[in-house]
């Protein structure tokens, strides 16, 4: 019967009597990116699970063969090679972050530089400074936009698309070196151009990508490769993902200087996977990080006692009352009210942002050009605005006279204060110190100038606060989204530190400094951190960064209550920012939990498995393997045993399909004669003609079945699928609750998971997008008998 169709298999096609109980998925294709690409990203997911073969088992007990009675083994060697690697992470990618600040701060210095040349109380140099600054601004932002133009995957920050890398998702160009090239040199100007950006979100990417491309060895970019002996072992899913991992940590550790931080943020918003070997390994790579860039910004003083070497720091927090600390118990509580405030800000920054993104979708995100106008107009806003709000505040302020209790942290930020249309030396503009300067000098001024409420003055007045928090996070949200790649942490920490310095400045003036409050740098942290979290929803990694970046214990409870209380109150309006990215590009993320429409309705596995299953037998025709490839998208297909009703043998996938099917791994069309009629193996085998190394080493570039055309002759020969199938595929009863068929998928991070029934027969399939909240929702309006009133219906007929 089945050679002579020269169709698949569908379990339907087996006896009626074996399925009776009733559960069953109604047989739908639903968010399939081909047949309609408006629901979801045409997106694959990562094969983290070997498949173990008759092929994949002979290459196994060789390796082991050949170790026998030696000390130094295979596996040793591939351990050794792991951890090497995983020190070429961690220094490339310091190497990289330290490159890029060293840029993006020598251009910001040059460009303020000559601003401040040309700025004095004259009105007609005055309107020079104005265009000559929108000018530099809008052509530095230009040029940030041109390298997304010549690669979209590297606008934005690139966490999100890091998350669902880790959560099991392979988006198309995420981690190529032209990705990190683009990445890394557009953030560089993104962030030179003025732009409410900042480039430690984009360092998460580019240590993703520095960890995918060493642990890989080669590239399609220029064409490099260092050899398939060298690498083999870690050109597979499961080893990429987890350089991957230990890349973001070294991102985090670079761009903050917080290597636990770095750890902890792999594992909190990264990877769906985690292991103990994982958690040495991200460790290691994160340290070496640190330990790589403290030798590169210490290298003038050959590497003896100096000062820590950080990209991006808070300063040096210390206590102001000997060894007290700066807060009262008391003042917890309005810590916490902190962080619902930062909590609500940051829910009305990630709904406005996600409208925008929205509009973007719809009016520029299609044309390329679109997007480079788009950039340069936001630009020029910004350019303006900037411009324009310190000659709104228009008052100058003497500079800070008595100050021979200060610290020389405290003396060396006095001189980074503007003097925007100011009198050099001994005025300031209190809007402009805080625009017309580097990200991490500004927050440094909010954090640590004093204002302890002892006496009546102030670094920064509440109007000042207001007049730059406002327009800032406005502009924030507006910018993140267009194409330039830019990072969030830096703008929320300094629009959250305004604001919570801000709360302070307003507690002092109802206390009539009196003393009362703590100092406005510890508000300003508070806010700093309330708004930071308010947006991104992170709380335990979060946490460990700003402590690492302050170097201060003390501030670990209240930080702890301010996040939690962001946290929560941000979740009673929305979600995060990054997942909310996710979810509008229609990308199949697996949340940590199951779905909430999961746990309050009573559904199981066979309700939302895709029924429409296109299996093969252990031995097919070529014809029919050829075929069913170029019918349909599937990325792997059950091989049933036809003589038992359809019992599953194993599984095949697409990529080894497609390999056996350009290697001609046939067998004689006349080997099998009676096989067709009688769906009997029968004792004799086909030989294996492909080896398990053979197969993968076109990882991750299989052939395609567009590129393979056989001959009429070769359609009847026959493919044996036995050595080659995957005989231990994961499967669950049909019978079995959704939370249970969710948690073993999340947690193990598979492709696909096969559902059978008590007869170990092939009746489903279930995928990550079966498993979405819209799919559980449809599953409930078809109910679980759907599946059998259709095949009645069809027998009806």
């Amino acid at each position: 019967m089945y050679g002579q169709q020269q169709r698949a298999y569908t379990y339907k096609d087996r006896p009626g009597s074996l399925r009776g109980d009733g559960y069953g998925g109604g047989g739908k294709s639903r968010y399939n990116p081909i047949t309609n690409p408006a629901t979801a990203l045409a997106v694959q997911s990562h094969n983290y699970e070997p498949d173990e073969s008759e092929v994949w088992r002979a290459y196994v007990a060789q390796v082991h063969f050949s170790n026998r009675g030696q000390w130094w083994t295979t596996g040793k060697k591939r351990a050794l090679k792991r951890w090497i690697l995983t020190f070429a992470v961690g220094v490339v990618q310091a190497v990289v972050a330290t490159s890029c600040n060293f840029a993006s701060r020598s251009m910001t210095s040059r460009k303020y530089d000559y601003i401040y040349e040309l700025l004095n109380p004259s009105f007609v140099e005055s309107s020079t400074a104005f265009w000559n600054f929108c000018l530099i601004q809008v052509l530095l932002c230009a040029v940030a936009s041109m390298f997304v133009y010549i690669e979209p995957v590297s606008g934005g920050s690139g966490i999100p698309e890091i998350k669902c890398y880790l959560n099991g998702i392979d988006l198309p160009r995420v981690v190529r070196i032209k990705t990190l090239i683009c990445k890394v040199i557009g953030v560089t100007f993104s962030v030179s151009g003025g732009l409410p950006v900042g480039k430690e979100g984009p360092m998460v990417h580019s240590g993703a990508v520095v960890a995918a491309a060493l642990s890989q060895g080669k590239t399609t970019c220029w064409g490099v490769d260092t050899s398939f002996s060298k690498f083999s072992d870690f050109r597979n899913d499961r080893e990429k993902r987890d350089f991957v991992a230990c890349g973001a940590a070294a991102g985090v550790a670079s761009a903050f200087g917080a290597p636990i931080g770095g750890v902890l943020f792999s594992l909190e918003e990264g990877a769906s996977y985690w292991s103990t070997k994982l958690t040495w390994r991200a460790f290691f790579c994160a340290m070496t990080t640190i330990l790589t860039i403290q030798a590169i910004t210490n290298i003038d003083t050959w590497w003896g006692q100096t000062e820590v070497g950080r990209l991006f720091s808070f300063g040096e927090f210390n206590s102001i009352s000997g060894g007290a600390s700066n807060y009262s118990i008391w003042e917890l509580p309005i810590f916490g009210l902190i962080g619902c405030l930062g909590g609500l800000i940051g829910a009305v920054f990630n709904a406005a942002n996600e409208h925008l993104t929205i509009w973007r979708m719809k009016r520029v995100n299609h044309s390329k050009i679109r997007r480079v106008i788009e950039v340069i107009v936001i630009s020029l806003g910004v350019s303006v605005v900037s411009f324009a709000t310190p000659l709104i505040w228009g008052r100058c302020t003497e500079l800070p006279q008595d100050m021979q209790d200060w610290s020389n942290q405290e003396k060396n930020l006095v001189e980074s204060l503007v003097p925007f249309q100011c009198e050099p030396g001994k005025e300031y503009n209190e809007v402009a110190s805080l625009i017309f300067t580097e990200a991490d000098t500004a927050i440094k001024q909010l954090f640590h100038f004093r204002e302890g409420g002892g006496e009546d003055n102030s670094t920064f007045s509440s109007g000042a606060l207001f007049l730059f928090f406002v327009p800032y996070i406005m502009m924030s949200s507006v910018v993140y989204g267009i194409a330039v790649p830019s990072g969030l942490f830096v703008p929320s920490l300094l629009a959250g530190a305004a604001f919570g310095r801000l709360c302070g400045h307003l507690l002092h003036k109802l206390d009539h400094t009196s003393g009362t409050f703590a100092d406005s740098g510890t508000y300003a942290l508070m806010g700093a951190a309330a708004v930071l979290g308010g947006m991104a929803r992170m709380t335990i990694s979060l946490t460990v960064i700003l402590l690492e970046a302050t170097g201060d214990m003390q501030y670990t409870l209240p930080l702890m209550i301010v996040l939690m209380s962001a946290r929560f109150t941000g979740n009673v309006f929305n979600e995060g920012l990054y997942d909310i990215h996710i979810h509008l590009k229609h990308i199949p993320f697996m949340e940590p939990e199951v779905p909430p429409v999961a746990e309050r309705n009573e559904i199981v596995a066979g309700q939302v498995m895709s029924a429409e299953v296109k299996c093969l037998r252990p031995v097919e025709r070529a014809g029919v393997v050829y075929d069913l490839l170029r019918s349909c998208q599937h990325g792997t297909f059950p091989i049933v045993d036809t003589a038992s009703g359809g019992t599953l043998y194993g599984t095949a996938s697409r990529d080894m399909l497609c390999t056996l099917l350009q290697r001609r791994a046939f067998g004689n069309p006349d080997v099998l004669d009676d096989y067709d009629n009688s769906d009997t193996l029968g004792t004799r085998r086909l030989s294996p003609l492909v080896q398990w190394d053979t197969i993968e080493r076109a990882y991750p570039r299989y052939p395609n079945i567009d590129d393979i055309d056989i001959g009429e002759a070769d359609r009847n020969c026959w493919l044996d699928l036995r050595p080659y199938a995957n005989t231990a595929p994961y499967t669950i009863n049909e019978t079995a609750s959704i939370q249970r068929t969710y948690r073993l998928f999340r947690t193990l991070g598979l492709r696909f998971l096969c559902v059978v029934n008590h007869n170990n027969q092939v009746v489903g399939i279930i995928t990550r997008k079966d498993l979405l909240p819209e799919s559980l929702t449809e599953s409930l309006l078809r109910g679980r008998n759907a599946h059998v009133m259709e095949d009645d219906i069809h027998d009806l007929s």
